[in-house]
């Protein structure tokens, strides 16, 4: 009898938590995109890196850490979305540098953005990523070597990434990275909406969703 009433309590501890669990997303994703309606610039900054048309309907904003390895690993499928719905889709990156050193590495990109090469830098940053981090450390020495890659030029790059906007920026970010709740990378939102759960087909099924939801046939 014991046993019974044991299994039965616990039972209804894991009915509960799954409830109150997607209660509270299903609570989180109303208020973020309540938010996207009345504040949407906390999704997208004026000086918030874009691919895409300026006309499209589905934002998808991507929170990033140029040091985070799934950031890298989930960089295609921005792309891959852009060519599914042409004109349909835009990408926003916002920054939240949460790794050792990333400060830096944003820095970098933002300079290189002054030469015009910030998406040629990125993915380089991205596809070299294994060769300028250790443990999840930035060793920002390694970096120079690659940004010829996209096309940088270095000695510039070194002097404009010490521009007190960039600072200003980064902060921006990530203030807007605490208001939204992100606490790692990369963090995905589509239309406000947040990617929960996290994975390349939740992703990819939420982009699909919003698609259809503001482009009807």
């Amino acid at each position: 009898m014991k046993r019974v009433i044991f299994a039965g309590t616990c039972l209804v501890l894991v009915v509960g938590f799954v409830l109150a669990a997607n209660s509270y997303r299903t609570s989180r994703a109303e208020d973020l995109s309540f938010m996207a309606r009345e504040d949407a610039s906390r999704f997208v900054r004026p000086h918030s890196p874009t691919l895409g048309s300026d006309a499209a309907k589905v934002y998808i904003v991507k929170f990033t850490d140029p040091a985070c390895e799934t950031c890298a690993n989930f960089a295609p499928y921005m792309h891959q979305a852009l060519e599914a719905f042409p004109g349909r889709v835009k990408v926003v990156i916002r920054y939240a540098p949460f790794h050792q050193g990333s400060h830096d590495v944003v820095r970098v990109l933002e300079a290189a953005r002054m030469q015009n090469k910030f998406w040629e830098t990125l993915e380089v940053l991205y596809r070299r990523q294994r060769s300028w981090t250790k443990n999840h450390q930035v060793m920002l020495d390694q970096v120079w070597q690659f940004l010829p890659e996209a096309g940088v030029d270095v000695e510039r790059a070194r002097i404009d990434m010490k521009d007190p906007r960039i600072t200003a920026l980064i902060e921006q970010d990530l203030a807007d990275a605490r208001t939204l709740g992100v606490r790692k990378t990369p963090g995905f939102f589509v239309n406000g909406k947040p990617l929960e759960p996290f994975g390349a087909q939740p992703l990819a099924a939420l982009i699909k969703a919003e698609v259809a939801a503001n482009y009807p046939e």
